[in-house]
């Protein structure tokens, strides 16, 4: 078949690791024989972040504002640990939440349904997603190691120069503190991000934070939430027929064991950033969940929600066969290329996607899968396949859907 043409590129961000590898073969296997792919390339693997002092990050995100959409392969958030063994600068941030700031959106996160792959939870027969705010908190925090004795306060000084201080706390010996911060702006862009989606989606929208504790920070997003739906959707909730509602964090952890599904769980970036990886892996594997940061101007990047899968990549460097997930990964280049082939109104290309993701669900469902699902599928006389064997099974299958087989 002729080679489909793409007219506006993708900003491609590659990544670390296990993930680096799956990346090159996804690319190989499953879409240059078929697209005249066109990317505007970045290495946001950890060595090019420090080459360039994290500078190609922030070139990144400026690249995917640019152009609408973007593809992101996981990377590696380096801790003390990091530094040391690739010999780093320093310890870089999360080049995630640095895109995240940039590109001022919503993280939103489904797992992705397989028959014969069964939720841990027996209540569950829908998927649950999650929609986590993608600015701020512990991501952009400033954190201090307190040396000895002395007090901690917070300071806010005005730009007409008025200070208002509160105590933190008053030190008698060594110990450690860290500031977090949020605006106005990206709260009420979370809010209508989560607002319009559950419109679009038809699903209830819940809402939690912990505003009894915390009673200005938390309190903040449940009110700006509270404004945001009362001035604007409360009328277009009723008439489609759903509910957004708010509770405690802790209240929706116990309603969600519970549920049948089929909501989105709104949450604050920390809260989302775990609660995606538990449902990920209730309902099957850190690689069944697709995740799509979508910004208040309609701007998509695409990702993979778990790791560089550290542990398989050393196994690789020793020559060893692995068997990682790809699905998520696919799943980042299916949705990237999906939404690029509406914008641009080129429909070769939204097929081309649909048809990469049948035959990735085709594949694990005719039983053919890797490691992580072979321990918990359902289904009998399976295939653990490695990593290239697995991709190199749904090529066939995406060959049988092209040719209409």
């Amino acid at each position: 078949m002729e080679k489909i043409r793409m007219t506006t590129p993708l900003v491609e961000m590659d990544g670390d690791e296990m993930t680096r590898i799956l990346w090159k073969m996804i690319k190989d296997q499953l879409l240059l024989p078929y697209i005249d792919l066109k990317t505007e390339y970045y290495d946001l693997g950890l060595m090019k972040r420090d080459e360039t002092d994290d500078r190609i990050t922030v070139e990144a995100a400026n690249a995917a504002l640019k152009y609408g959409v973007a593809v992101k392969c996981a990377t590696i958030t380096p801790n003390a640990d990091r530094v040391k063994e690739y010999g780093l600068k320093e310890m870089w941030k999360s080049p995630n939440g640095t895109i995240r700031a940039i590109m001022d959106g919503t993280v939103f996160r489904s797992p992705i349904i397989v028959d014969g792959i069964e939720p841990a939870v027996r209540s569950w027969k829908k998927p649950i997603t999650i929609a986590r705010h993608a600015y701020g908190d512990v991501y952009r925090n400033a954190e201090i190691v307190i040396p000895g004795r002395g007090t901690a306060e917070l300071v806010y000084t005005a730009e007409d120069g008025t200070v208002t201080r509160e105590p933190i706390h008053t030190f008698e010996g060594s110990g450690i503190i860290q500031g977090w911060h949020n605006t106005d702006s990206s709260i009420s862009s979370f809010a209508h991000s989560c607002f319009e989606y559950a419109l679009d989606a038809k699903q209830d929208l819940w809402f939690a934070t912990k505003d009894t504790i915390s009673k200005k920070y938390d309190a903040r997003f449940r009110e700006i939430f509270d404004t945001v739906y009362h001035d604007e959707y409360e009328e277009k909730f009723k008439e489609a027929g759903i509910v957004y509602f708010y509770t405690l964090i802790d209240d929706v952890v116990a309603r969600v064991m519970k549920s049948e599904g089929g909501f989105i769980w709104a949450c604050k970036n920390y809260d989302g950033d775990v609660m995606s990886d538990m449902l990920s892996s209730a309902f099957g594997s850190l690689a069944m969940m697709t995740s799509v940061l979508v910004n208040p101007d309609g701007k998509y990047e695409f990702e993979a929600a778990h790791g560089t899968v550290q542990k398989h990549y050393y196994r690789h460097l020793n020559g060893e066969k692995t068997s990682t997930n790809s699905v998520a990964t696919i799943y980042a280049w299916t949705g990237a290329l999906r939404k690029r082939g509406q914008l641009d109104g080129i429909d070769a290309l939204v097929h081309f996607a649909d048809a990469l993701e049948r035959s990735v669900i085709r594949t694990i469902e005719e039983g053919e899968m890797t490691g992580d699902l072979a321990l918990i599928t359902t289904k009998k006389d399976i295939t653990r396949l490695d990593s290239e064997g697995f991709i190199l099974a749904v090529r066939k299958r995406l060959e049988e859907e092209l040719n209409g087989i």
